[in-house]
């Protein structure tokens, strides 16, 4: 049986992002399967009483920089979206909905690269439509189903499985039992996977 990345994600977190852009090589070349996770980061910062790394100044200012050179690294396009930081409660419950109908790859691929490579509004309720629209996800439908209850709740219970744990923040990776926080250990999650 193949070894699984369970991988905890909200597109609010470039490292989460630069992590995703890795993940699928990493996969291959391990022969490990991505368990797609979409929680929400807010609710683990609240939950264990972490705070976003941009509302320290200093370190803001530093892990801007850091994140470009990992991008270019990993040979990625990377932009700090001047829309950031923004609500992505919406984006993570379609998300869970996108699993459920078998097309979180593209929808990842899409919401991924708009906010961090394309600088997207994704507030602007038109530019959320036009991007679903590119992956034939009917804007309208969208927004029913994301307010169903139980694609709440769903969210809500991989946020709180998330916490349950020991995560703290994004992008959160698992192997098993074990955990690797932060795309910078990458090379630990694959050292893990090939045991």
């Amino acid at each position: 049986m193949a070894k699984q990345i369970d991988f905890y994600f909200d597109y609010i977190s470039p490292a989460t992002y630069l992590a995703y852009t890795q993940l699928p090589s990493i996969a291959e070349r391990t022969g490990s399967e991505i368990i797609y996770k979409p929680f929400l980061l807010g609710g683990v910062m609240n939950a264990t009483g972490n705070s976003p790394p941009m509302s320290v100044p200093a370190k803001g200012a530093w892990l801007i920089t850091d994140l470009s050179r990992c991008a270019a690294r990993y040979g990625v396009p990377f932009t700090l979206n001047p829309h950031f930081p923004f609500n992505t409660v919406q984006l993570m419950r379609g998300a869970v909905w996108a699993k459920e109908q078998g097309n979180l790859d593209d929808y990842n691929d899409v919401i991924f690269k708009a906010i961090w490579a394309e600088e997207k509004n994704m507030t602007d309720l038109g530019v959320l439509a036009e991007l679903l629209g590119s992956i034939d996800i009917n804007p309208d439908e969208f927004g029913a189903v994301i307010s169903a209850q139980e694609i709440k709740d769903k969210l809500r219970a991989n946020t709180d499985e998330a916490v349950s744990r020991g995560a703290f923040g994004a992008p959160t990776m698992y192997v098993g039992d074990e955990m690797f926080w932060g795309q910078d250990r990458l090379d630990f999650l694959e050292e893990e996977l090939n045991k």
